[in-house]
């Protein structure tokens, strides 16, 4: 019985798709293939496998070390596995025991940026066959399975911040002498000076590193569908065609990892930290478009065909189903909780500043940029959706969606009311979002309905890497500094 058959993995459509993914291997002359996997922090990391043993791995999985799992955000492991009880709550992390990565194999592609290179996208198990409950993506796969239950799935469409660099001096982030844990980034200067929103001279002054990431995109077979010049100073934005939630999570995280190979082989650097180390930049968002679909007809189920009797455009009816404004209210309810997966790094939480088009309080408004969720739409208008604007780039896809999905299905199945849009997103007196990583990872760990639909594991899995970093940012003399080496090349 192979790997993937104890798994219960396999059967005979399985055994097609690797029949056909042998085939290309094979026939694309590939020499070496990556089997990539998504961990905690929504970075891609794998094995590089030769031709044959991919082949193999296709059906028997390839072995890797537990406590990648385990990792914070400067690769230090937040449990002590080599010592008794190191790992309590964590079945078979022990010792830095094996997992086993089981690609996907309708999942190959080419890689563009580099010659005779595959890739294929695994999911980590355990030796014994069974699941592992930390895997991100498992996590959003049972999330969406719970919805698909009230005859709901989940569409949303990707708009991410970035920033470009030209690098010009790799010697800081490549001498032996500075070599640290997290060490040095490369000196980079700007692609286009800024503040000038989308100009076209700014679309111009930046074309090398944006035609890479088209050319990019567009190889991986991404649907992405512009590339604008973005207010701050190096700043882009990529946005791309709304599709089912799992699809476009696998897309963010392999746009990201893509992007920045890329453009690192052509001298730039790409970044996906919220807020880079330098003065005067503007913040990244990601914005997180999402509607209901109906499985059974495959309609919006965020859409009303008229608005509700008697409401206005302050009501959430007037524009949004029942479904849609029970949705809304329960990503409203749950919104302290679900920051910490949305904005998952320290450095994230300068974002939240006023008249920044970055939320600061828990509230919605009806098309309007400074509110936490932004109602985009009309009544009659098939594409009516929910905009969250509370995540930025680093995040992890799967939890951030996870998040959503477990959110707002609680306000569905209880029915839950939202408060009346707001006109002045920034004023006094509203609830306010968490400010810190340590205030979100506590509101996190006080949401029942979170912490139940995420999984209690899961949670404390997420926390305990992020008190890590948390620990080690309080420990640091140079704040500034820190958030430099964790974050800037690293995300």
């Amino acid at each position: 019985m192979s790997f993937a058959e104890r798994c219960g993995e396999h059967d005979s459509h399985r055994e097609q798709s690797c029949l056909r993914a042998a085939r290309l291997i094979e026939s694309s002359g590939v020499q070496r293939v990556r089997m990539g996997w998504c961990d905690v922090h929504g970075q891609l990391r794998g094995k590089t496998l030769m031709a044959h043993a991919a082949v193999r791995a296709l059906r028997e999985g390839v072995g890797m070390v537990g406590t990648m799992m385990l990792k914070d955000t400067s690769d230090h492991t937040a449990w002590k596995v080599f010592e008794a009880n190191g790992t309590e709550g964590l079945t078979g992390f022990a010792g830095a025991a094996n997992l086993m990565l089981l690609p996907d194999p309708d999942s190959f592609t080419l890689l563009p940026w580099t010659d005779g290179t595959g890739w294929l996208r695994c999911q980590p198990w355990h030796t014994s066959g069974a699941p592992v409950e930390l895997d991100s993506r498992r996590v959003l796969q049972q999330a969406l399975s719970k919805l698909a239950v009230t005859g709901f799935g989940f569409k949303t469409g990707l708009e991410v911040e970035f920033h470009i660099y030209r690098i010009t001096d790799a010697a800081p982030q490549l001498d032996p002498e500075r070599a640290d844990w997290p060490g040095l980034p490369p000196a980079v200067q700007m692609i286009h000076p800024g503040y000038n929103l989308q100009a076209e001279s700014m679309m111009d002054m930046a074309d090398e590193p944006l035609r890479i990431v088209m050319q990019t995109a567009q190889a991986l077979g991404l649907p992405l569908q512009s590339l604008e010049i973005e207010l701050g100073p190096s700043q882009v934005e990529a946005v791309f065609d709304a599709t089912d939630a799992l699809t476009a999570a696998d897309q963010m995280v392999l746009f990201r990892n893509g992007v920045r190979q890329a453009l690192r082989r052509a001298g730039y650097l790409a970044t996906f930290m919220c807020r880079p180390p330098f003065p005067h930049i503007m913040s990244s968002g990601w914005h997180l478009h999402q509607s209901l679909v109906e499985l059974d007809s495959g309609r919006n189920g965020c859409a009303r065909g008229a608005p509700a009797e008697g409401s206005t455009a302050r009501d959430a009816r007037h524009t949004l189903s029942d479904a849609g404004a029970h949705w809304l209210a329960g990503l409203l309810a749950h919104a302290p909780g679900m920051t910490a997966l949305c904005t998952p790094t320290i450095n994230g939480f300068g974002r939240f500043r006023p008249n920044a088009l970055a939320p600061q309080h828990i509230l919605w408004g009806q098309d309007n940029r400074g509110a936490m969720l932004r109602v985009v739409g009309a009544a009659g208008d098939p594409a009516t959706r929910i905009e969250n604007r509370i995540g930025e780039p680093a995040a992890n896809p799967y939890l951030y969606i996870a998040s959503q999905i477990h959110s707002g299905l609680d306000g569905l199945l209880r029915g839950l009311t939202p408060p009346e849009a707001t006109d002045s997103p920034y004023a006094s007196g509203h609830e306010r979002l968490p400010d810190n990583l340590g205030d979100a990872l506590a509101a996190l760990q006080a949401d029942e309905a979170l912490t139940n639909g995420l999984g209690t594991a899961v949670v404390e899995h997420f926390c305990r890497i992020k008190q890590s970093e948390i620990n080690r940012h309080t420990d640091a003399k140079d704040k500034a500094d820190f958030e430099r080496r964790e974050y800037f090349s690293r995300y």
